[in-house]
């Protein structure tokens, strides 16, 4: 009987996130300890957490096949929250991207990047449609799915989320079979447009690395001078995309590179989030007695700036734990989608292994200065109920995809 049970249940992915949960509950109550605005933050992201658990084992016992057949019902009515939340929602901080509903704020773009992967998933895998990522139908086709949300989340506007969006694309195509040379193809202008950014040198560089990556591909001559081409505008685009980005969008893309250029105002939250990590040493100044976390140095720190607090409280120990139970979850759902027989379970972890990745490296980032401030939480740990509880979907398709890996259907 027991052996059944293991069998079934990846208590690996269910103990790593719910760890990080944990992890996450502590920081929220030291990073809105004493402090009356958001004292109830707390309770809320327990709640939430509790009503987590039976979300998870409700998802991880359900059929895949209503999962799936489910897949397009949720999307429209996503998509048809991000509408309503425009015209309805409630405006924070310049923001329309929340509803309120009984004393909780519910965010409609968290629920959609569980719905785009379920759509995305159930296209791709589709028997009876055949979807062919390299015909350039069905390759529009997932890129509207993708796209529909991005342009009615930026509306709100909110450029953090529609990023996870744009990044989540490409690594769903390439495991539903989209060859290496065209996932270069795509590619190519980005990495041409970063270089740009960075310096003439960085850039001459990258299109000289692309022109040999041509090459290697041996493709028609006439794509790859069309890639080349694509690819060097790109680069030279880059100035004027800049121009056109907000005054404060420039000052965080400024201040990931030199925060103290503006001490007091973009670059405050970085400044005080490395000193908070660098002051906990090895063990950290124990619960609650973190100087920048305790008295309030880095506004809304039970957010996007969470780390911090564990960086603080409990140093490198507490900070390597949390980063060892981010690639263990990583790890397992990217094994549980290669060795899932399931083509829209397994599609659908890499969608959520792609998520979560995503948010961990750029929240990580933007607290130790190495990325833009964009407004990325961590996952299972930042305060939001909307985040949490769709972390916990995705975790709860994780499982079932491992509970179900050996079915085809």
């Amino acid at each position: 009987m027991q052996a059944k049970i293991f069998e079934r249940f990846n208590f690996v992915v269910f103990f790593s996130g719910f760890a990080l949960i944990t992890f996450g509950l502590v920081a929220i109550y030291s990073a809105t300890y004493g402090n009356e605005l958001v004292s109830g933050n707390f309770t809320k992201q327990l709640i939430s957490a509790c009503i987590g658990v039976i979300v998870v084992l409700a998802i991880m016992y359900t059929p895949p096949k209503y999962i799936a057949l489910s897949s397009y019902l949720v999307y429209g009515l996503v998509i048809i929250m991000l509408i309503a939340v425009i015209f309805l929602g409630k405006k924070i901080k310049g923001q329309t991207s929340w509803f309120s509903v009984a004393g909780f704020g519910v965010q409609p773009s968290e629920f959609a990047k569980v719905a785009v992967v379920l759509a995305l998933a159930y296209f791709l895998s589709n028997k009876n449609k055949e979807a062919d990522v390299t015909n350039f139908r069905d390759f529009m086709y997932a890129v509207a799915i993708c796209m529909v949300p991005v342009v009615l989340i930026m509306l709100q506007p909110d450029m953090g989320t529609t990023l996870v969006f744009l990044f989540l694309l490409l690594p769903v195509l390439y495991w539903a079979g989209m060859p290496n040379y065209i996932m270069f193809f795509i590619v190519s202008p980005a990495i041409a447009a970063i270089a740009a950014f960075l310096g003439t040198w960085y850039f001459v560089a990258a299109v000289v690395f692309i022109i040999a990556m041509m090459l290697v591909f041996k493709k028609n001559i006439l794509i790859s001078v069309i890639v080349v081409c694509i690819s060097i505008a790109s680069g030279f685009s880059v100035n004027m995309v800049y121009s056109k980005l907000q005054p404060y969008q420039q000052k965080r893309i400024q201040n990931m590179f030199n925060p103290e250029s503006d001490p007091l105002g973009a670059g405050y939250n970085v400044i005080q989030s490395k000193i908070a990590i660098g002051s906990g040493g090895l063990s950290g100044k124990g619960f609650l007695e973190g100087t920048q976390t305790q008295l309030k140095y880095i506004p809304e720190q039970w957010t996007d700036f969470i780390f911090c607090m564990v960086g603080e409280e409990f140093g490198f120990i507490g900070s390597i734990a949390v980063v060892l139970l981010f690639l263990i979850l990583i790890w397992q759902t990217i094994h549980i989608a290669y060795i899932c027989k399931n083509q829209f379970l397994s599609i659908c972890c890499i969608g959520f292994a792609t998520i979560f990745s995503f948010h961990i490296l750029i929240n990580l980032g933007m607290i130790m200065g190495i990325m833009p401030v964009i407004g990325i939480p961590l996952p299972f740990m930042s305060y939001g109920v909307s985040f949490l509880l769709s972390n916990l979907i995705m975790l709860g398709i994780i499982l079932n995809a491992y509970r179900n890996r050996k079915d085809y259907v």
